[in-house]
């Protein structure tokens, strides 16, 4: 069990981007969280085996239609047991 912090830089807020996460993440069986900064990125920690965050962290330099990412940074923090994946303010 991996958990990774990820944060989204470009144009990330008011096109999908935290509820297309929640979707991907359940899909793929990832736990963790996703919210909107105030400085217009996009924060995340998603835990989970490591090939399923891998493939969610793929997903996030992309994100959904309408998101243009710019890049993302990419953190290792300790994993916590946190199975659902939630969308926060």
């Amino acid at each position: 069990m991996i958990r990774k912090r990820v944060i989204v830089h470009g144009y990330v807020q008011g096109v999908g981007f935290r509820y297309s996460a929640r979707a991907q993440a359940s899909r793929l069986g990832v736990g963790g969280w996703v919210r909107n900064r105030g400085d217009g990125t996009v924060e995340a920690e998603i835990e989970g085996d490591e090939a399923s965050v891998a493939t969610l962290l793929d997903w996030f330099t992309q994100g959904p239609p309408g998101a243009i990412v710019e890049r993302t940074e990419v953190t290792q923090v300790e994993p916590t047991g946190d199975g659902a994946f939630r969308v926060t303010a």
